[in-house]
């Protein structure tokens, strides 16, 4: 009996600490997601703070507050879970066009690759291009990571290099309506669709480094070409497959790097889950020790070495910018 009670009240201290977690997410989850009028997803949040404070101050043992509140919490998963993603809206011009992939044999032929001319990064004239690659000339895949913030969080981006043409970029992001923003709390919530930026790396990495400010790091992975092949051929599929249905990104579970990992696995090459996959600015210190990347080098030395955002500038619109950011890297 002695101990009975202390565990008890462990236990009571855990449910509540549940319910008031799931409580907070739940009024979130109203308040962004419940109504593009802002006052109605208040209200709607307000009345779920009150259903649940009334449980438990009316209903009596407390358990059964506790239970309804609990109720309370389910209904809000259960109605978030049934909200659903859309590729019909007012698009922002720079994701307005869903790319797809066709594969014959070892031809590759990719429809919307963003191939844009930018002044600025909101000023820019559109270029969507078909581009038809040859598998067999696939020669592997590099990772590119980009910081604008913290060191601890960047956007990843793969990138294919084929012999005799460009490489073949793919930035995994939100795809956002006319004139909306990013934002990394409405990340976590149903605010964006899943989108694949199927792009020139004169677009999606000069963008970054010549007009948003960002420091852009580029590895050579090391993997086979079988390997980049089964893993360009998943992306393609899944490009499909939201261009029929598509997804909700979610800043934590289906972001730019959580998904890459999806797809590493699904190839059969994933490795152990580490934290760096979410703090993912040091992916690069992670695949350093795993031996992803090339270890001839100290990492210090290696990370120095790859910091391409000086030769992204240099190279501004060139034709050749995909060869002029790889000069002096480590292969």
């Amino acid at each position: 009996m002695h101990m009975r009670r202390p565990t008890r009240i462990i236990l009571q201290l855990l449910a509540w600490v549940v319910l008031v977690m799931g409580a907070a997410w739940s009024m979130m989850a109203l308040w962004f997601d419940a109504s593009r009028n802002g006052w109605i997803s208040g209200l709607l949040a307000l009345a779920f703070a009150g259903a649940c404070a009334a449980a438990i101050v009316f209903l009596k043992p407390r358990w059964r507050g506790m239970l309804a509140m609990g109720g309370c919490i389910v209904a809000v998963i259960a109605w978030w879970n049934l909200i659903p993603p859309r590729n019909d809206r007012n698009w922002s011009p720079d994701v307005e066009r869903l790319p797809r992939a066709e594969v014959s044999g070892n031809r590759l032929t990719v429809y919307n690759v963003r191939d844009f001319d930018y002044r600025s990064a909101t000023d820019f004239t559109p270029r969507w291009e078909t581009r038809t690659y040859d598998l067999g000339k696939l020669r592997g895949v590099d990772l590119f990571l980009s910081y604008w913030g913290s060191a601890l969080i960047c956007h990843t981006i793969a990138s294919w290099e084929f012999e005799g043409a460009p490489p073949l970029a793919i930035s995994i992001e939100t795809r956002k309506e006319e004139g909306e923003s990013y934002s990394a709390i409405r990340g976590f919530f149903r605010q964006f669709e899943l989108y694949y930026v199927v792009a020139d790396e004169r677009d999606v990495i000069g963008l970054r480094t010549n007009f948003r400010g960002e420091q852009v790091y580029l590895y050579r992975i090391r993997a086979t070409p079988a390997q980049a092949r089964a893993l360009l051929l998943d992306y393609a599929r899944q490009m499909n497959r939201l261009a029929e249905r598509p997804r909700w990104y979610n800043a934590l579970t289906q972001n730019c790097t959580t998904t890459i990992r999806q797809h590493v696995m699904y190839v059969g090459e994933g490795r152990p889950f580490d934290w760096r996959i979410l703090a993912n600015g040091r992916v690069d210190e992670l695949g350093y020790e795993r031996g992803m990347i090339t270890t001839s080098l100290p990492f210090t030395e290696l990370r120095k070495r790859s910091n391409i955002t000086g030769k992204a500038h240099a190279a501004d619109a060139a034709r050749d910018f995909p060869d002029r950011i790889r000069d002096g890297l480590p292969q």
